[in-house]
């Protein structure tokens, strides 16, 4: 039965767009004003079901705001019936094994949120607290921990953390989606880190150090061989990205540029020129 088609409202009516369409419906099909008493009925059962947050958030999940029919409506075709199931083994392992078979198939609805974590925080993890509204409209928190190693793409589920409207069933999982901001200076590549460096002309052609910070927190130094040409890429390996799957990291890919100094004297042009 389609409560929502009865009362002929959305599923997204509010309580006012409730009480509206049950008090034009039942004015219209009162027995009293000759209308049909069976469909009088149906009106008063959805919108008892609908205006009710914990009924409607069960009609909603299973169809129905009844947990005897919802386990009924479970049953498979060509007369096989899981209930029948529960029945045998309960015959063997007692009733509280068939309440467990019907709560682990009844359970609150999952809920899934969006989490952004920058790259420093895929390293070293994050702790996060998470607030969203459950499908009967209350506002949750709750506390988690982003495991480090975490990829962009990536869903983590945490059991039991998710909605919790209906009275009785066990609580719905809570599922987040990881999203790795935007970084300043590196980009992503699977489990590998790309970035560029500007270097002194002078310094590729003498040779030079430089300090690169990684977003683990450290830093680490690079030496650029003397004659380096602007566009090289250089390779350090195993500061990219841990993989905790499997104990080792990506590589860095550093693209060397050239940088030209902006305040040079009269003098220091007249002393190239004549290197050149």
């Amino acid at each position: 039965m389609d409560y929502y088609s009865i009362l002929g409202v959305s599923k997204n009516a509010t309580e006012k767009d409730l009480k509206k369409a049950y008090k034009t419906q039942s004015m219209q099909h009162h027995p009293d004003r000759g209308g049909d008493e069976e469909k009088f009925k149906q009106i008063n059962e959805a919108y008892t079901t609908l205006k009710d947050p914990q009924k409607k958030a069960m009609y909603d999940q299973y169809g129905t705001a009844d947990p005897q029919q919802h386990h009924q409506q479970q049953g498979f075709h060509q007369g096989f019936n899981p209930q029948n199931m529960e029945d045998i083994f309960g015959s063997f392992f007692g009733q509280g094994f068939q309440q467990n078979q019907r709560r682990q198939r009844m359970q609150n609805a999952d809920v899934t949120i969006q989490c952004d974590i920058t790259l420093e925080e895929v390293y070293n993890g994050k702790g996060v607290i998470a607030t969203f509204r459950t499908r009967s409209g209350r506002e949750q928190t709750v506390n988690i921990d982003i495991p480090k190693g975490s990829r962009h793409g990536d869903t983590i589920r945490y059991q039991g953390l998710g909605d919790d409207s209906i009275p009785g069933l066990p609580k719905g999982n809570l599922n987040v989606r990881i999203r790795i901001l935007r970084h300043p200076i590196y980009s992503v590549d699977g489990f590998n880190l790309h970035a560029e460096v500007k270097i002194n002309v002078f310094d590729l052609m003498l040779g030079t150090a430089t300090t690169l910070n990684i977003p683990s927190g450290r830093a680490i130094s690079i030496n650029i061989p003397q004659g380096t040409q602007p566009g090289t890429v250089m390779s350090i390996n195993g500061k990219g990205l841990p993989d905790y799957n499997t104990g080792r990291s990506g590589n860095i890919y550093l693209k060397i540029q050239g940088e030209i100094p902006k305040d040079l004297t009269q003098d220091k042009l007249e002393q190239i020129r004549k290197i050149k």
